[in-house]
């Protein structure tokens, strides 16, 4: 985060002058770390990840396997039916990790159940306490 801030803004200011005052309020960063954070490669989790979710997406989005509904159980069955990614099997937790941060919110059966209304609270006395 503090390392896509000084790209932004090293064009203008230069990044030893943006460090000298991220150092005074309190944001600890030299300027060799932040060419070490620009030059160091990805982690292996990230790479890993990157080659998983992208399977991921091609189980969740085919239109005759998961047709967009398919939750972690059934695309982490599916992997595992495959295989794994790229020889390796894949943990229903990397699934469940993945797919929360690629879909909002899974497919469900039957009818949404509203416990509330929203003109409910209009129509309420006010509260004498």
């Amino acid at each position: 985060m503090i390392v896509d801030y000084i790209d932004e803004h090293k064009e203008e200011f230069g990044v030893e002058p943006i460090c000298r005052v991220l150092r005074e309020h309190g944001l600890q960063i030299a300027p060799s770390t932040y060419r070490s954070a620009k030059t160091r490669p990805s982690a292996a989790r990230a790479q890993r990840d990157a080659v998983v979710l992208e399977r991921i997406r091609a189980v969740h989005s085919d239109r005759e396997i998961g047709r967009g509904l398919y939750g972690v159980r059934k695309v982490h069955a599916q992997l595992g039916g495959e295989g794994g990614v790229a020889g390796r099997p894949v943990s229903r937790r990397q699934v469940e990790r993945l797919l929360r941060a690629e879909v909002p919110q899974g497919a469900r059966r039957g009818r949404v159940v509203r416990t509330t209304r929203p003109g409910a609270a209009a129509a309420r006395p006010p509260d004498l306490v």
